[in-house]
This record gives structure tokens, C-alpha cells and sequence, in this order.
């Protein structure tokens, strides 16, 4: 078969071409090898042949070899193992054939390459290219060279275009026969959309497999370990399973495999497959606390068991997740798709539930909230934030995106949240796509309280509450919380938030009934620890000239993070607070381990109210506070010299805090390139009495060098859920 082409007289390699990516990559420097290549001999032979100038032959090739290894700790994908070719759009990688018979000669061989991807391969739409050998690549489009000398091996160096459409390709190699790879997003190239310009931070939000998920309350927040494990064994094909399983590829798998392109869409679909609402996706949430024919949101450590579940069990939706598993599982999909990604925290989160940016609470004259309304205020609320360009908003939309997986709210019928910038939030630009009020209503959405008077009116009660506080990350490089509030808004109250307010079309919330003189706070105990006894106290300030009389209902009950109440842990009326002018009384209210502890849910969560009436003038105030009970530490010692394949132990304590034996105790373990994947546990066989120490001693082998983070559960019958991890460095 002969090729038709103009030769050249000298032929030269491509050592001084420019990819797309921000460090020489090794086709590149492989090629800087071969600079010049004496063709007079070639030629010459050339000349003698009628149709000089004009002929090549395609080469007849026997077999290749994927270099799979290579290329993948090249492209950053080693994690993944040497079993399959993956690499990165944008980037160079390189394949050596062997051939059958003939010799390459430059100028004198030709191939002809196809590739494709998805189920109806497209030129039109970006999901199939065909292209031969040039004398250099092109980053821009599909394009081969040759890296070698002439000789019976032949180095291919083959580049994808950076906005090539991500997931399984395969490529065909002229006659030979055709094999396959997989294609992911490129953060590293310039020309990707998802490009990330600082090393640390790509180390952190794409290749780090573990890391800190902030729970509690805005008072408390509380560093949980999670195992994203992105690169453990089958998570890359249950992530591209999960791509494939999306309504939009089950009604049109071409139209699909083209929108793959764009990590707007697919961040569009992860949100929406995370949960498993409307689609096969891979998590239920469940908030009621009953998981019996399940797990509990709060068992899990890691994304690793909930996608292996999912992709082992034919896609049947995992049981249950909550907000920072949706959150987590998210992370673990975007990073393994190569989408930079963190896991953010909002305490004080706000449901906006009909989109007027304003959160309506009602409350009884005991000042216990009522359900007059479907919106609520989270303790604290999970999403994650992608990181890409939004060429399809005006300027200045860059960067960090919001992304929700848990299903709130439908948008576009389906639900899912986002990607809306925080650009966009922060300046109120809430017609941005995607989801914009109801992102900005979470960190932003003014409180109004009401509470319902014997007549039947409704009276605005003073109230303190602000959503959106101390918004949070992992800090790259550290286990230490980042604050991004600013990031999200401006200073509360400021004049800045207020024209945000006034360009989001909603009212000032700075036009609160007029302050009577009185104030309430609640103050708690510095160390409030499951299974202790301990005081809160309610703090009422007389700042006028003239002497009080109120009324204080002072209150405490048991509450999910999501707001959901539960029964009450200590209760305390008073008709008859009488207070001096500029007096202040502390009003002690106690909290006993044996009146809570059948109430506490496993958040370990109680909301304080405390509800002030003037009985003068009937002007009454409310404020709330929630308080998280400390589980004890769980103590992590590495017995043995952590390297890399050498077996170590985990010596793992923990001291029995509460007043009552901890029947049905076990440790659990796992971690990214620690435990080979797998989930170890152990259980005791004794229980362990009030005071005393839980101790077990788990085995594991790391199977590779560097920092990894060990992340450790205690349950019991008593005391569950109890996170704890170490950070381990492991050698060579």
C-alpha cells in the first residue's frame, strides 16, 4: 500500500516542540535524543525509484507495546498500576511497535491512526479523529510522530488535543489491529480547562488520596480522616462506570461521550450520580437515624468500600450516606477523572427551600422551634468545589466552582447542585449557572423568627442567627483548617455583603427591630466530653436604667446536624427573672450524662435555646446555640520501621470514658497504599469497664513509600463511631 507525500532532504526530530504541559514531558526528552538523522543513503535509494519524492510505504506492523508503566508515571497516573495505558489529554505518550518485516525509514513510512471513544464515534463531535505521521507534534488536534532511528522498533509519540473528550479510547493502528486506553482530564497542561497552575496545590487536590473532612460546629469544628482512595484498585473503572450509568449517556451515549469534553458537564453529572435519587447512582442518603438494612453514614472511612459496592452489586445504590459522604465520594470521582477538587464545609448552612433567600423559623411560647416551614438550618452542611475556566459565563468566573451531591433541591428536574462559581456568590451574581440562589441562600440567606401569639398574630422575636460561618477546607500541605469564608462572601453586615444583598434583589437584613436594652447569650463549660456531667448557662444582661421583669424558658434538646430535633436533655422555666439595672444573671442549667445519653444521636449534637420575653412590653428574644460532646482520642502507635513492603503494626488505644462497660468493642482500619485496599478489623472479646483501655494490635504491609495517612473507627455497643488517624511516613 503506498502513501502519497512531498519528502523532504533532511529529516529532524521534534526535540524543540512545545506540548501543552508545564514540564518537558519524556516523549519529549526521548526525542531530544535523536536530533538529526543522516537520510543520504535513504535518499539516495529514493532517487532511483520512478516515483521519488512521491512514495512511502505504510508500515506492517507485528505488535506493540503499550509502555504502560512508563507512560502512566509520567502522566501522574502510576497510583493506578501498569495494567492499562492512562494518561492525560494534552500530553504526550509514546507506544513502540515492533515491525513484521520492512524497516522504518524517515520520510519513506507511513501510518495511518484512528481513534474513537463511546458508542457512535464522531469527527463532528470530537469523539473520533484519524490522523498519520508528521514531522512534529501538534498539541492542538490528534497527531503522531516518530521518535526513533530508522530500525525494525518503531517509538510512536501520539498527543490528544487538551480538550479532547475524557474517558475509554481506542486507538487503531493502520491494519495491525487496535487497542485501548483511557484519557483523563490534565491539570497540569495550560491548554486543559481544568489547568492549576501551583504544584502544591495539585499534589493536594488531584493526586492526595486522603485527607480531613471538618464536622461538628462552627464552636467545635472536628478534623474526621477520610480515605479517598482514587487510586486503589477498580476505583478509576467504577468512576468511568458511574459516567456510563448517567441518564444523558443511557438516552444519547454520543451526545454524551462528546459533552465529556467539558468538566462543567461532567462535574454536572457527578453531582447528580453521587446520589441515587433519580438515576442508579451510587449512594441513598438516610437521615433518620434507623440503618438496619444498611450502614450508617457515620461508619464509613473512606470512598474505596462505597464504590466497590456500587460497582460490585450492579450498580444497586450503597446504604446511607449522608451530606459529607455525598461530599467525599464526589471528591474521590472528580480527582480520579483528574478534576482538581476539595471538600468544603458551611456551618450554619442554610435550606432555602422556595428560593426568597430568607429562612423562616416559627417557635411556640415555650420558644421550641415548630415545622412551619420546609426551611431549616444545618449545624453544618458538606459539597465539594471543582476547580476549572467557565468560558460559558462572562469574565472573571474562573476558578473554584461549588458542586452539591446531596439531593436537596431539583435543578433542571433532576437532582444536583452546581458548578456555580464562588465569584459569582460572592458578588451576588446569582443568575450564574448553575443553581446560583440556592448556593448563595446557604451561606448568605437572612434568619427571620416569628413566634405565634395567643390572638393568633405573629411577632418578629430578636434573634442572633447568621448562616454561613467559618466555611472550611483541609489546608494544602497540612491537616489544618483552612477558613475560605471570604472566598464566599463578605464581612457580615458590612457595606459590601449589603450590596450583594441589594443586587441579589433581597432585603436588608440589617432592619431588625430596635434592641430594648436586654440581651441574652449562652455560655457552655470549656470541656464538654460525652459521659460527663457538666453546666451550660444562659446569660441575661440588663443594659438599661431601669429594672426588669422577664420570663425565661431555658432549654436543651438532642439534634441531628441537619437541624432535626430529638428528645429533651434537660429543660428549665422561670417566670420571674428579676434584674437591676446593668445587672447580668447567669442562669445555670445542668446537663446529666444520665438524662442526655438516651437522647444523643450518633452526632453527639445538643441545641441550647434560651428564650427571653420583657414582660413590659413583650418584646421577646431567642438565642441558640448547638454544642458538640467530645469523643475520647483514640491513640495510634506505629511499632516497626515503616518501609515500604515491610510488615508494621498499629498498636491502637482508646480509654472507656462513661460510667458503663462498652459491651461488642472493635477497631477498624484502612488507608490509601497502606492496607492494600482492604478494610482490617478486629474485635475484643471482653468488655472494657468505665476507666479502663480498649487495646488492640492490627498487621499491615504499605505497599508504597511516602506520607500516608493511617484512619481508624471504634464502635461499641455504648460509644460509636469514634474517629481517629495517624499520619505515617513511609520509606523506601
Amino acid at each position: 500500500m503506498y502513501v502519497f507525500v512531498v519528502l523532504a532532504k533532511v529529516i529532524y526530530s521534534f526535540d524543540d516542540v512545545t506540548t501543552a504541559t508545564n514540564k518537558t514531558s519524556a516523549p519529549i526528552r526521548r526525542a531530544a535524543r535523536y536530533r538529526q538523522l543522516n537520510t543520504t543513503d535513504t535518499h539516495a535509494r529514493l532517487e532511483r525509484h520512478p516515483d521519488y519524492a512521491i512514495m512511502t510505504e505504510a508500515l506492517d506492523i507485528g505488535s506493540w507495546d503499550l509502555e504502560c508503566e512508563f507512560n502512566n508515571t509520567d502522566h501522574r497516573t502510576e497510583l493506578n498500576g501498569a495494567k492499562c495505558l492512562i494518561v492525560r489529554r494534552g500530553q504526550p505518550f509514546t507506544i513502540n511497535v515492533h515491525l513484521r518485516s520492512g524497516v522504518y525509514q524517515p520520510g519513506g513510512s507511513a501510518l495511518d491512526l484512528t481513534v474513537e471513544t463511546g458508542p457512535q464515534p464522531s469527527d463532528q463531535y470530537g469523539t473520533r479523529a484519524s490522523f498519520g505521521l508528521t514531522d512534529q507534534i501538534d498539541t492542538s488536534s490528534w497527531s503522531a510522530a516518530v521518535t526513533s532511528p530508522p530500525g525494525t522498533m518503531v517509538s510512536l509519540c501520539i498527543c490528544s488535543p487538551p480538550d479532547a473528550p475524557i474517558g475509554r479510547w481506542r486507538l487503531t493502528l493502520g491494519q495491525a489491529g487496535q487497542f485501548e486506553f483511557v484519557l483523563l482530564y490534565n491539570p497540569w497542561c495550560t491548554g486543559d480547562t481544568v489547568y492549576m497552575e501551583s504544584e502544591e496545590e495539585l499534589a493536594e487536590y488531584v493526586l492526595a488520596q486522603d485527607g480531613i473532612i471538618f464536622r461538628g460546629n462552627s464552636q467545635y469544628p472536628i478534623p474526621t480522616p477520610w480515605n479517598f482512595g482514587q487510586f486503589e484498585e477498580g476505583i478509576l473503572n467504577a468512576c468511568l462506570r458511574i459516567l456510563d450509568m448517567n441518564p444523558k449517556c443511557l438516552r444519547n451515549p454520543g451526545k454524551d461521550a462528546s459533552g465529556r469534553r467539558n468538566p462543567i458537564y461532567v462535574s454536572r453529572v457527578i453531582s447528580a450520580m453521587v446520589n441515587c435519587n433519580d438515576d442508579r447512582g451510587v449512594l441513598l442518603g438516610n437521615w433518620s437515624n434507623d440503618y438496619a438494612d444498611g450502614v450508617s453514614p457515620m461508619s464509613w472511612r473512606g470512598s474505596v468500600q462505597i464504590l466497590r459496592n456500587w460497582d460490585r452489586d450492579a450498580c444497586a445504590p450503597v446504604r446511607y450516606g449522608q451530606c459529607w459522604v455525598f461530599a467525599a465520594v464526589a471528591c474521590s470521582v472528580s480527582r480520579a477523572l483528574g478534576i482538581p477538587c476539595r471538600v468544603i464545609t458551611n456551618y450554619q448552612s442554610a435550606h432555602d427551600s422556595n428560593s426568597d433567600l430568607v429562612i423562616e423559623r416559627h417557635i411556640d411560647e415555650n420558644g421550641q422551634l415548630t415545622k412551619a416551614t420546609k426551611d431549616s438550618i444545618w449545624n453544618y452542611h458538606c459539597w465539594i468545589e471543582n476547580w476549572m475556566t467557565r468560558p460559558d459565563l462572562q469574565s472573571g468566573f474562573d476558578g473554584w466552582q461549588a458542586v452539591d451531591p446531596t439531593p436537596q433541591e431539583l435543578s433542571e428536574g433532576v437532582f444536583c447542585c452546581g458548578p456555580v462559581p464562588l465569584k459569582a456568590i460572592k458578588q451576588g451574581e446569582i443568575t450564574a449557572k448553575y443553581d446560583g440562589p440556592f448556593v448563595f441562600a446557604e451561606v448568605n440567606a437572612d434568619v427571620h423568627t416569628f413566634r405565634k401569639l395567643k390572638d393568633g398574630r405573629k411577632q418578629k422575636v430578636i434573634s442572633t442567627t447568621v448562616v454561613g460561618l467559618m466555611i472550611s477546607t483541609k489546608s494544602v500541605g497540612s491537616d489544618d483548617r483552612e477558613d475560605i469564608t471570604h472566598l464566599y462572601k463578605y464581612p457580615e453586615g458590612s457595606d459590601e455583603e449589603r450590596e450583594t444583598f441589594t443586587k441579589a434583589n433581597h432585603q436588608n437584613k440589617l432592619l431588625q427591630p430596635e434592641n430594648a436594652g436586654l440581651l441574652i447569650a449562652i455560655k457552655v463549660s470549656p470541656d464538654m466530653r460525652k459521659g460527663c456531667d457538666f453546666d451550660v448557662f444562659a446569660v441575661v444582661t440588663n443594659n438599661t436604667s431601669s429594672d426588669k421583669k422577664c420570663s425565661l424558658v431555658f432549654g436543651s434538646r438532642a439534634v441531628s446536624y441537619n437541624g432535626i430535633l430529638g428528645g429533651n436533655c434537660g429543660f428549665k422555666n422561670l417566670l420571674n427573672v428579676q434584674l437591676a439595672p446593668r445587672e447580668e444573671k447567669r442562669i445555670a442549667l445542668r446537663m446529666n450524662f444520665s438524662t442526655y445519653a438516651g437522647h444523643l444521636t450518633e452526632d453527639n449534637m445538643i441545641r441550647l435555646a434560651a428564650y427571653l420575653v420583657d414582660l413590659a412590653t413583650q418584646t421577646a428574644y431567642l438565642v441558640v446555640r448547638n454544642i458538640v460532646l467530645a469523643n475520647p482520642e483514640i491513640r495510634i502507635r506505629i511499632l516497626g520501621e515503616p518501609k515500604e513492603n515491610r510488615k508494621l503494626a498499629a498498636e491502637i488505644t482508646l480509654q472507656n470514658p462513661l460510667s458503663v462497660s462498652l459491651q461488642d468493642c472493635c477497631f477498624t482500619m484502612e488507608g490509601s497504599n497502606l492496607t492494600d485496599g482492604k478494610i482490617l478489623s478486629q474485635r475484643l472479646e471482653s468488655a472494657v469497664e468505665p476507666g479502663q483501655d480498649a487495646k488492640v494490635k492490627i498487621y499491615f504491609t504499605p505497599t508504597r513509600s511516602g506520607l500516608r495517612k493511617l484512619v481508624v473507627d471504634f464502635d461499641s455497643n455504648k460509644l460509636c463511631h469514634v474517629k481517629g488517624y495517624r499520619n505515617v511516613i513511609i520509606g523506601k
